[in-house]
């Protein structure tokens, strides 16, 4: 079974891609990164206080298979987005996603 901290690096990646596709809108530029950075904090700060918590391996809303398999369908559909405007609608809307799937609050 997966460790939640590996789910959370593979949404990490996706948000990277997102973010190389929303930077091409030149006037996006600091708003994209600023996403990439504070989503990527706070799913890293949520995958280390699982995987420091007695259950580090998929507790949350669906929880093991049904959890690994909702983090491979969001990073599938983030991949893809060809759309650089999308593209930064996604950089809010997969952490989301992934922060209701681990079970959290999704600011």
């Amino acid at each position: 079974m997966t460790q939640i901290p590996d789910l959370v690096e593979r949404v990490v990646a996706s948000i990277a891609g997102l973010a190389v596709l929303g930077e091409t809108i030149q006037d996006e530029w600091t708003y994209v990164h600023d996403l990439e950075l504070v989503w990527t904090a706070r799913l890293r700060a949520v995958a280390t206080e699982r995987s420091q918590g007695a259950s580090g391996t998929g507790s949350g809303a669906a929880g093991g298979a049904p959890l690994e398999a909702a983090i491979d369908r969001l990073c599938d559909e983030a991949a893809r987005i060809t759309d650089p405007h999308r593209a930064i609608d996604w950089l809010s809307t997969l952490p989301q996603a992934t922060l209701v799937a681990l079970g959290e609050t999704a600011w």
